[in-house]
């Protein structure tokens, strides 16, 4: 029996694509990340792209749902980062991105 192709979550997505544009203000282009999964494990995701404009670094992970695919397959996930004055982390959903609501989820 074939075993499926993994693949990752949107929310690995987003996590992998603020590191990547989290770097880029330091001055490192990633061209992967590695992030830790609740198990333990790891899963590395490629970064599609970054960039750096002026104080604003941007990173894009394509989301791959492996043989198991839901409908954000093949989309772009996003993230803008800039630093601020502060040492408050401030991260704001943008269009499409879902607000939990409810204790417990």
């Amino acid at each position: 029996m074939k075993s499926s192709r993994k693949g990752f979550t949107t929310g690995s997505c987003a996590t992998a694509a603020a590191v990547a544009a989290l770097s880029m203000l330091k001055g490192l282009s990633l061209s992967s990340v590695r992030i830790v999964l609740p198990d333990g494990n790891y899963l590395d995701i490629p970064v599609h792209s970054v960039g750096l404009e002026e104080d604003r670094a941007w990173a894009e992970v394509i989301k791959d749902a492996g043989d198991d695919p839901d409908v954000t397959h093949g989309h772009v996930i996003g993230v803008s980062a800039r630093l601020n004055p502060g040492k408050e982390i401030i991260i704001k959903g943008g269009k499409g991105v879902g607000i939990v609501t409810k204790p417990g989820l």
